[in-house]
């Protein structure tokens, strides 16, 4: 099994996380230079960004960093950053197993979107927080049926992922960026 709540790693599922530890992890990356070519080459305009991973409603909200376009316009998003890759992306179902606390693929967020890195591709996937969240509510229970959970132990809890290949999960944006309305 792989996963974990920050970055998603090959490693024995035995191990339980130390949820500082992996935070600190996760937080190294934020300040890698190679999110600020990410973001001026996916947003046209691109002005500035802004870390905000600290502890407050935003982070709460599933935003680590804000980017600010030239004409103003601010766009939130939530990065997650995989060190291996293993071809697909793994969708946080639970944050908490045992009491069915939604991941961040169910629950509602404040970020539009979410940037998916995998550093040793250099490789880094914008997914539309809304389209993905509409994606899984779809196709969700199939891909749950398809592909093992990945689950990491950490210190009182488990969370629990899909790890879905990434045609797959683009295969099922791309159906739920089409919305029809008769019977």
């Amino acid at each position: 099994m792989r996963g974990d709540d920050f970055n998603v790693d090959d490693y024995d599922t035995a191990v339980v996380h130390n949820f500082t530890e992996c935070l600190a992890r996760s937080h190294s990356h934020a300040e890698a230079p190679w999110w600020g070519v990410v973001y001026r080459k996916a947003f046209n305009g691109f002005a500035a960004m802004v870390d905000v991973r600290h502890d407050g409603w935003a982070q709460r909200g599933g935003i680590d960093r804000v980017v600010t376009l030239r004409c103003g316009r601010t766009i939130t998003i939530d990065e997650k950053v995989r060190e291996k890759d293993y071809g697909d992306i793994l969708l946080e179902r639970w944050s908490d197993r045992r009491q069915r606390k939604p991941g961040w693929v169910q629950k509602q967020l404040a970020c539009e979107f979410i940037a998916y890195a995998i550093a040793p591709t250099q490789v880094c996937y914008l997914l539309p927080t809304l389209t993905l969240q509409s994606a899984w509510r779809e196709c969700g229970p199939d891909w749950i049926n398809r592909y093992d959970p990945v689950i990491a132990k950490n210190a009182g809890y488990e969370t629990e992922s899909i790890a879905v290949p990434i045609p797959v999960l683009f295969d099922a944006l791309t159906g739920a960026m089409t919305v029809t309305w008769r019977s």
